[in-house]
């Protein structure tokens, strides 16, 4: 995984799911090359989005996490596969996307889990990044606003993959990890991701 510069993009780019999901397929059914799937979801508004411009910036980013999994297989079942299933192929894209999400995924979630430890706070998200601002200095550079928004964005993750039930939760959900997924993160060669779906064998 790389460092944490660029990063603080979290704070603009959330989870999108459906997002992504629009993007995965048509660069699996209708086999378009980037720069066709820009140009169908601006003239489409496939997003919804007020402006192109927010509209081309999140095909982009769609387009770069969907890239960075390497795996047209975990593409196609985030074009297709139900919803839990491909919210959680999605998870580990932005996985692979943000050393920031990777690190707290596994890092914080997969420990409690490993350690059947479910309580879970803001408390958590504050050690986190209190660690990460000795540790780094891009994120000892990011302001409190930036934190904040990140911890909220780091929240609503949880929120939308069923790790917590609502924003102010205090337990984990014991999630179940799919088999799609697992099978991915395995041939992936990234076994040491596996903890963040409570997957321990």
């Amino acid at each position: 995984m790389g460092d944490y510069k660029g990063n603080g993009g979290l704070t603009r780019e959330q989870f999108l799911y459906h997002e992504t999901k629009i993007v995965a397929r048509l660069m699996t059914d209708d086999s378009l090359s980037d720069d066709e799937i820009v140009k169908r979801v601006v003239e489409e508004n496939l997003f919804q989005f007020p402006t192109e411009r927010m509209i081309k910036n999140i095909v982009n980013v769609c387009l770069k996490r969907l890239h960075g999994l390497d795996d047209m297989t975990l593409v196609g079942v985030i074009a297709h596969s139900p919803m839990e299933v491909s919210k959680q192929a999605c998870l580990y894209a932005m996985m692979k996307q943000y050393r920031l999400v990777w690190d707290f995924m596994i890092t914080v979630i997969g420990a409690k889990f490993r350690e059947q430890d479910l309580s879970y706070s803001r408390m958590d998200l504050n050690v986190f990044f209190m660690r990460l601002q000795e540790q780094d200095d891009e994120v000892a550079s990011w302001s409190d606003a930036t934190i904040n928004k990140i911890k909220q964005v780091l929240n609503k993750i949880l929120i939308e993959n069923e790790y917590i039930d609502g924003p102010r939760a205090t337990k984990l959900n014991p999630v179940m990890i799919c088999s799609e997924v697992d099978n991915a993160i395995r041939a992936d060669g990234n076994d040491v991701a596996l903890p963040a779906f409570n997957c321990f064998y």
